[in-house]
């Protein structure tokens, strides 16, 4: 049961897969049940909305359930404020629990709620099982026909996930776009912080949030939390910042997550052991993705990928776009209701018959299906960082003229002195064909510092078209300013977490620890090689074009008050020290770029 208003011939957006999937309307009317109070098992209420179609008969049910406040997802809101695009200033990324006219006019009740300690629910007692109680009270409930689906992304995949694990048995199948990280609850300081570099993005939502708390004059905390903060409150890197410092001196009155996070900045071995048995075991379908643009939040984009990679449940993987989705969220929703209608409905919608991957690829501006991911035709092929800013495919030559080539080098300053970033960048000739990369990259690094930490930054650019010939003469002895360039794909790595756990490893996904034990001070002057894990990608780079490499230590606030213009392009927290960078380039030390690219037909 398909159907397209699209003229024949018109290409597909990048936040709209290349299937038009949908139904006509079989209901109308809308039922609204506002701040129903629904019972959990230690007799906490939370507060749900129930939206569904004018009619006696039971229906399958979609929940969302977040931390965002239910009060700013429901129809009402929609109908005052329009979807939003990225570039508008009221997007706003909360609004997230998906359109509800579209779900229950095509048959489906709409439950949109809050955990406890969140807006309208009760407090007190653990929310680990709040989910779990509300899908099965819902299957209990007259308008229901005992069949479960969940949607909404961000914090609403998160959670989609988190009771996944917990196997309710009237959860049927799920649609979790844009989740939080794999190896933790409902979140993970890996996959949120890849290579344990802190950012922002944590404490700027947070001044969205609807999370009960109270304030007063900041007391003691117990002994090993006090000791935390006390640590915490010496680090001239927080201290530098004055609002991640109002945060700290509150104590966890303020913000209560972003200063759990400020005061034990690690990721925990426990935790993951955890998260992989669980991961594994989750039997529920299961349709996860993010948008390319999630490279900046990283916690999405990780996640995503995760998930898919463990969980045995039948599931497929979905990338999208650059931009990100409009909010109130109520794009790709042709695609969740085709994936619910075969889960939820038994209508034959055909989306098990296609391979598991779809991903979009920028360039090229089209759809491409995969059969895994990374997919596995990749070619893990290198590039090789050299002198006078060039990136090549010729590995160095051992005993040669290779042996002997002095590094590059910057100097950071931190935000105290400067808004300037310094930066190395390594580019290639312009490409003789077009050149198609898709999946995780790696930056293999040998470098020496003066400090005994830094920040390694690391930015993979789409640069061109370049029709320009470099040579001697005047006027061609530079590559020409001003030329297009286009930022793909980013990965971060404090120096201090270098450390591999060989099992875990991959050649294209480089797991470093994180946690308090594995972390190593640099030796000042040492030559030291790190593995960067990049951010995946799916990117066509024409002909003509130049595949760039950026280098640096530092980003620096684009709003005021030292936080950020874009909630989820958040800034990270750097040194607050001058540090020296020198990047080796030769044969003993051949940095290198490590590209999946995939064969062109």
């Amino acid at each position: 049961m398909t159907a397209s208003n699209r003229p024949a011939g018109l290409p597909h957006a990048a936040d709209r897969p290349p299937v038009d999937y949908d139904r006509a309307p079989t209901h109308s009317g809308l039922i609204a049940e506002r701040d129903v109070a629904v019972p959990m098992r230690d007799g906490v209420n939370l507060s749900v909305d129930v939206y569904r179609p004018d009619t006696d008969e039971k229906l399958p049910v979609l929940l969302a359930f977040s931390i965002y406040n239910k009060d700013l997802q429901g129809p009402d809101v929609a109908a005052t404020l329009p979807p939003q695009p990225a570039w508008s200033s009221l997007w706003a990324g909360l609004l997230e629990a998906g359109d509800t006219k579209y779900f229950t006019s095509r048959g489906y009740v709409h439950v949109i709620g809050s955990p406890r300690n969140v807006g309208k629910s009760d407090g007190g007692g653990s929310r680990l099982f709040d989910s779990y109680d509300l899908i099965e009270w819902i299957a209990q409930q007259p308008w229901c026909d005992g069949n479960v689906g969940m949607v909404g992304i961000s914090g609403f995949g998160a959670e989609q996930l988190h009771v996944a694990r917990q196997k309710p048995p009237h959860l049927k199948a799920i649609f979790p776009l844009d989740p939080r990280g794999a190896y933790g609850v409902l979140g993970s300081f890996r996959e949120e912080y890849p290579g344990g570099v802190l950012h922002l993005f944590r404490y700027l939502i947070m001044h969205f949030a609807a999370i009960h708390g109270t304030r007063g004059k900041p007391g003691a905390l117990p002994p090993e939390r006090e000791a935390l903060w006390q640590e915490a409150m010496r680090n001239p890197d927080y201290r530098m910042y004055p609002h991640i410092l109002n945060v700290l001196t509150q104590k966890g009155q303020h913000m209560p997550p972003y200063f759990d996070l400020l005061i034990n900045p690690y990721d925990s071995e426990e935790a993951v052991r955890e998260a992989e048995a669980k991961l594994a075991d989750i039997t529920v379908p299961t349709y996860t993705g993010s948008g390319w643009y999630a490279y900046t939040y990283k916690t999405h984009l990780q996640g995503a990928q995760s998930y898919f990679e463990t969980i045995a449940a039948p599931k497929k993987l979905m990338f999208a776009g650059p931009a990100h989705l409009e909010r109130p969220f109520h794009t790709l929703h042709g695609e969740i209701l085709r994936w619910h209608d075969h889960w939820l409905k038994g209508l034959d919608t055909g989306i098990m018959d296609e391979p598991p991957v779809r991903y979009w690829v920028m360039g090229a501006e089209e759809w491409r299906e995969g059969a895994g991911w990374p997919l596995p035709e990749t070619q893990w092929t290198k590039l090789y960082l050299d002198s006078w800013e060039r990136l090549r495919p010729d590995p160095f030559v051992p005993s040669s003229v290779d042996d002997e080539r002095p590094p590059d080098a910057f100097v950071q300053m931190p935000p105290t002195q400067t808004n300037t970033i310094a930066k190395l960048r390594y580019l290639t000739d312009p490409l003789p064909a077009d050149l198609l990369v898709a999946g995780p990259m790696v930056l293999t690094l040998f470098a020496a510092i003066d400090q005994d930490d830094t920040n390694w930054f690391v930015t993979v650019k789409d640069v061109g078209p370049d029709v320009s010939v470099r040579s001697v003469r005047e006027g061609e002895r530079e590559i020409p300013a001003g030329l297009p360039e286009r930022e793909v794909t980013r990965g971060w790595l404090k120096a201090s977490h270098r450390a591999l756990d060989p099992e875990r490893s991959t050649p294209w996904r480089p797991w470093h620890p994180l946690t308090r034990a594995a972390q190593q001070s640099v030796v000042p002057g040492e030559i030291t090689e790190y593995a960067i894990e990049i951010l995946a990608t799916a990117n066509l780079f024409r002909r003509g074009h130049r595949i760039c490499v950026e280098i640096a230590s530092a980003d620096m606030p684009t709003g005021v008050g030292g936080a950020t213009n874009a909630e989820y392009v958040p800034n990270h927290i750097v040194s607050s020290r001058t540090t020296l960078h020198k990047i080796y380039h030769d044969a003993a030390r051949p940095s290198h770029l490590l590209l999946p690219v995939i064969q062109q037909a």
